[in-house]
């Protein structure tokens, strides 16, 4: 229970952090207010023929994505049409970036809508996961690429280990589907730790694998998927450089620009606040700014940016989200 004189000492402490925020945000504004009204000139009068041109780049990379999960789901057999697929990417999208704890909700999202697209238990965890593993490694392929051309020094082991985990990922599904006893092996000691019996649960890891035995990624849906995998942060990043371009700023050289995208994607996957509000923009701004471009027009080339991907496709995803309750 709380005392009475620990109470004013959480008032105190709550108002020291407030008033520490507000003066950094305070020099912050004073330290870079000419760059901020250089970028505002900048916003005021983007050109609309290339901002229109991220906006058709962003929703081709939502589609991207969308392919990429239903190539992996049409590999199990299950088929559903495109339109869903694209409106459960934009809607689990959106959970994950506007709410805290966001990943969470978009995965409970993506299983359920699968669940009713066809796929079995077993089947709609594998395409989740398997999903993130490719989103992964073609965001580090790309990484790659461009601290390549960029002259840095690229950090194969990176790629390399998730190479490895989607070829695991992928051999490991087959194997324990058709050798189901190592498994069931392994279940026992776990069953042992835990002083249960040792067929506990074993019917339902069974019925798993069963499920899983359909998940046969060939060859052809396995390249369409990381074929799609990459053009969803490709063209995400175009959207990025349209933007740029839209208000001046587009000298930039394609591994400077692509080095300053994976930097704020990278930054953005610590799930810190939601949508990688200021961490995400201070790492593309940095990026762009090294790569050779003003401060204010780095600035107002992110902002437009997020108002794309954070107005923009956030909002249709939302809308996307209550369709598919109204559906349900």
């Amino acid at each position: 229970m709380t005392t009475l004189v620990e109470e004013p000492t959480r008032r105190r402490a709550s108002w020291t952090v407030v008033a520490v925020v507000v003066a950094i945000l305070g020099a912050e504004l004073v330290l870079g207010w000419q760059s901020l009204l250089g970028a505002l000139a900048h916003l005021r009068a983007p050109h609309l023929g290339w901002l229109a041109a991220a906006l058709l780049a962003e929703t081709a990379a939502m589609q991207a994505y969308a392919r990429m999960q239903r190539r992996l789901l049409r590999s199990a057999g299950v088929r559903v049409p495109l339109r869903r697929h694209v409106a459960l990417a934009y809607a689990a999208h959106s959970l994950s970036v506007s709410l805290p704890g966001g990943p969470a909700f978009s995965t409970a999202l993506n299983y359920r809508q699968m669940r009713r697209f066809g796929a079995s238990p077993a089947i709609a965890s594998w395409c989740i996961a398997l999903s993130g593993i490719l989103s992964a490694a073609a965001l580090a392929a790309i990484t790659l690429f461009s601290t390549a051309t960029a002259g840095d020094t690229a950090d194969w082991h990176t790629l390399a280990a998730l190479a490895v985990a989607v070829v695991l990922a992928t051999l490991g599904v087959r194997r324990l589907a058709r050798h189901p006893g190592r498994l069931a092996a392994l279940l026992t000691v776990v069953n042992r730790l835990r002083q249960r019996p040792a067929d506990h649960g074993r019917d339902r890891v069974q019925d798993f694998l069963e499920q899983l035995r359909v998940a046969r990624l060939t060859p052809g849906h396995g390249a369409a998927a990381i074929t799609f995998a990459l053009l969803n942060w490709l063209l995400d990043a175009l959207c990025l450089w349209l933007c740029c371009v839209a208000v001046g700023g587009g000298t930039i050289s394609t591994g400077q620009l692509l080095l300053a995208f994976c930097a704020g994607m990278a930054a953005g996957s610590l799930p810190i606040v939601p949508g990688g509000l200021g961490i995400i923009d201070g790492a593309l701004i940095l990026g762009l700014i090294t790569g050779g471009m003003t401060t204010a027009v780095a600035i107002a080339a992110v902002v437009l940016y997020r108002l794309v991907t954070l107005g923009f496709i956030i909002g249709l995803g939302w809308l996307s989200y209550l369709a598919i309750r109204r559906i349900a």
